[in-house]
């Protein structure tokens, strides 16, 4: 792909723990710091920073590889120097093509640990915006973030891959419901109300299967917006304790620096039967010691796999369908990024003509009348047009067989365009 040196460095699910992207998760603060120090700092150009619970991406332009450097200043960001022993869990792409096309599979939902999962592509748009507040998308990258967002329209438009409702919320109630199969009427804490905290709350809402679910979240407004749109009971955050005691099931996503139930917590609770708690947040704010009390079991993101559902299993079935629309846009993509390959030879060559044609006026401007004036500049603006089309037509043919080299050489000797282009910045 002719791309300006496109790369990607990355760390999933696929090749990291939880313990070790929770040590490197990012949130909105530290996406936006990073960002602006690759921008500054490294002088990246096409910087997408993103952090979800799955992963920790950055995409960048820039001739050199620059993979270290970034896991520095993440590091740096993170205040951990032990830099070596995180680094054989990313992955690198330094080939645009490749990270292109990892980047349309992350949009799209075919990288997630849910397959299809729908939040993936908000938080791309949500990671683009960052990049165009902080000035750091040049044209590919606004480029590329716009035909991911068409691609993305016509996976929804024209397969099945995005029917029903698999996400990570979708895929815990899926686990809760199975967990608790032998009560006859489970209650409900949901902690944390961001993106999938939200989510959660829209699926266990609609399930029957459930006595009670409960909202809390420390800020109350939040909370009493959230259970008001689902018609949820609140549980004031002051009363965490309480609710965790009367609650069968916890499901957590609360991004907070330290888990915010711990051990001691649950260890004073009376827990006289089982009590599962399922925790979405990276990092983790459930702490691991939970499971040291009697009856408390503990789940993990890395518990919700793809739950064998027919949904899911039509989206598997529409996979390939998707990967042909990503196919196709990067096909078209290339092709752009081909044509703006040889954007500068044609618009040296409009400078040269333009210039000959202000020239030329130049010379009989004394010797007509206004309106004779006005005839001459519409003539030779026509004049230009049809001369230039051939030419263009031509360079964009090559582009689209991959041989521009020779066409752009000849006209820029035809035309002597590196003259040209120097006496025209001289003159500016």
């Amino acid at each position: 792909m002719n791309t300006p040196c496109f790369k990607a460095i990355s760390l999933t699910h696929k090749k990291a723990p939880l313990a070790i992207r929770e040590l490197l998760a990012l949130d909105t603060r530290a996406c936006q710091a990073l960002l602006l120090t690759l921008r500054r700092e490294l002088g990246l150009s096409d910087v997408l920073v993103l952090s979800t619970c799955n992963r920790t991406e950055v995409y960048y332009s820039s001739p050199g590889d620059f993979s270290t450097a970034i896991l520095e200043q993440l590091a740096a960001l993170k205040g951990r120097q032990e830099l070596g022993e995180y680094g054989s869990y990313f992955t690198c792409f330094t080939r645009s093509e490749e990270a292109v096309q990892h980047l349309f599979e992350v949009a799209m939902g075919l990288d997630a640990q849910v397959v299809g999962d729908q939040q993936i592509s908000q938080q791309v748009k949500q990671a683009y915006q960052w990049s165009v507040d902080a000035d750091a998308a040049g044209p590919f990258l606004h480029r590329l973030l716009h035909s991911i967002f068409y691609t993305h329209k016509r996976v929804e438009q024209e397969t099945s891959f995005r029917e029903g409702a698999a996400s990570t919320a979708y895929a815990t109630l899926e686990l809760v419901e199975r967990l608790t199969a032998h009560l006859p009427s489970p209650r409900v804490l949901v902690l944390g109300l961001g993106e999938i905290g939200s989510d959660a709350c829209k699926y266990f809402a609609g399930s029957s299967r459930f006595a009670e679910v409960k909202v809390c979240n420390r800020t109350r407004s939040r909370a009493e917006a959230v259970a008001a749109q689902h018609g949820l009971p609140v549980l004031d955050f002051a009363d965490l304790a309480l609710g965790l005691q009367a609650a069968d099931v916890v499901v957590s996503s609360v991004a907070a620096a330290t888990p915010l139930i711990t051990g001691q917590l649950m260890a004073g609770l009376s827990v006289l039967s089982h009590k599962f708690l399922v925790d979405l947040s990276v990092p983790r704010s459930i702490e691991a010691e939970v499971e040291d009390v009697p009856g408390v079991l503990l789940y993990t993101i890395d518990a919700i796999r793809s739950q064998t559902s027919a949904t899911l299993q039509r989206r598997l079935a529409a996979v390939p369908q998707v990967r042909a629309i990503i196919a196709e846009s990067m096909a078209a993509l290339r092709e752009w990024s081909r044509e703006m390959a040889v954007s500068p030879t044609i618009q040296k060559l409009k400078s040269t003509l333009e210039q000959l044609r202000q020239e030329e006026l130049q010379r009989y401007q004394n010797k007509v009348s206004p309106a004779e004036a006005a005839r001459l500049e519409e003539v030779t603006k026509a004049l230009m047009q049809k001369v230039l089309k051939q030419p263009v037509l031509q360079l964009k043919a090559a582009c689209r067989r991959g041989e521009t080299g020779a066409l752009v050489d000849l006209l820029t000797e035809l035309f002597d365009l590196e003259k040209e282009a120097a006496h025209h910045l001289s003159v500016a």
